[in-house]
C-alpha cells in the first residue's frame, strides 16, 4: 500500500486546515480526494486540485480508482493525505481491501439527516454506522480538529449518536 500519513473526513476537502496545517505538519507531498462526485464533474476535479498548496501533487479519484491506486507500490519519498466528504466512503475503502489503520473526523457540517455528533462533526445514521464498522473491522476513528490540537477518541460520540438514531 502507498504511504497515506493521514486519512482524514472534511466535507470541505480542501481548504485552509488542510492547506496551512495539515499539509505541512504530516510534510505531506501528495493529496487523494476521494468522492464520486467530484471525481464525476471535471470542473469540480480542476477547482479542488487548484487548491492544493503549492509544490503538492493532488488527485480525485472515485472510490473504485482509488482503492486500486492506493493498493499499488508507492514512490520512496510519497507521503499521502486522503480526504473524503465522510465517513462513508472511507468505510468502503476499507471493505475494498484498502488497509486503512486510522480515520480522522475532521469538519462536517450539519445537513440533511445530520445531527451533531462530536464537536464540529455532525453525522447522519448511515455515517454513524460507518464509523462503527471502521471500528469493528480495527480501524482507529477519532477526532483532531487541527494537528496543535488534542485527539478526542470517539467512542462517548459513537454510543450518544447511536442512541439518538435508534441503531
Amino acid at each position: 500500500m502507498r504511504n497515506v500519513v493521514l486519512a482524514r473526513v472534511d466535507d470541505r476537502l480542501i481548504h485552509g486546515e488542510v492547506v496551512t496545517a495539515w499539509t505541512p505538519s504530516m510534510r505531506a507531498n501528495r493529496i487523494i480526494i476521494v468522492d464520486d462526485e467530484v471525481a464525476a464533474d471535471a470542473f469540480n476535479v480542476r477547482v479542488v486540485k487548484a487548491l492544493a498548496p503549492a509544490g503538492t501533487k493532488c488527485f480525485v479519484y472515485d472510490v473504485a480508482k482509488a482503492s486500486e491506486k492506493l493498493m499499488v507500490k508507492g514512490l520512496p519519498d510519497e507521503r499521502i493525505i486522503v480526504l473524503a466528504k465522510t465517513p462513508t466512503t472511507f468505510n468502503r475503502l476499507i471493505k475494498a481491501g484498502v488497509p486503512i489503520k486510522e480515520v480522522n473526523l475532521g469538519g462536517a457540517g450539519i445537513r440533511g439527516a445530520r445531527k451533531p455528533f462530536i464537536n464540529n462533526v455532525s453525522l447522519d445514521p448511515e455515517e454513524v454506522k460507518a464509523c462503527e464498522e471502521m471500528k469493528n473491522a480495527g480501524c482507529r476513528v477519532y477526532y483532531q480538529l487541527v494537528p496543535e490540537q488534542g485527539v478526542t477518541e470517539i467512542d462517548a460520540a459513537l454510543k450518544a449518536a447511536k442512541e439518538a438514531f435508534g441503531i
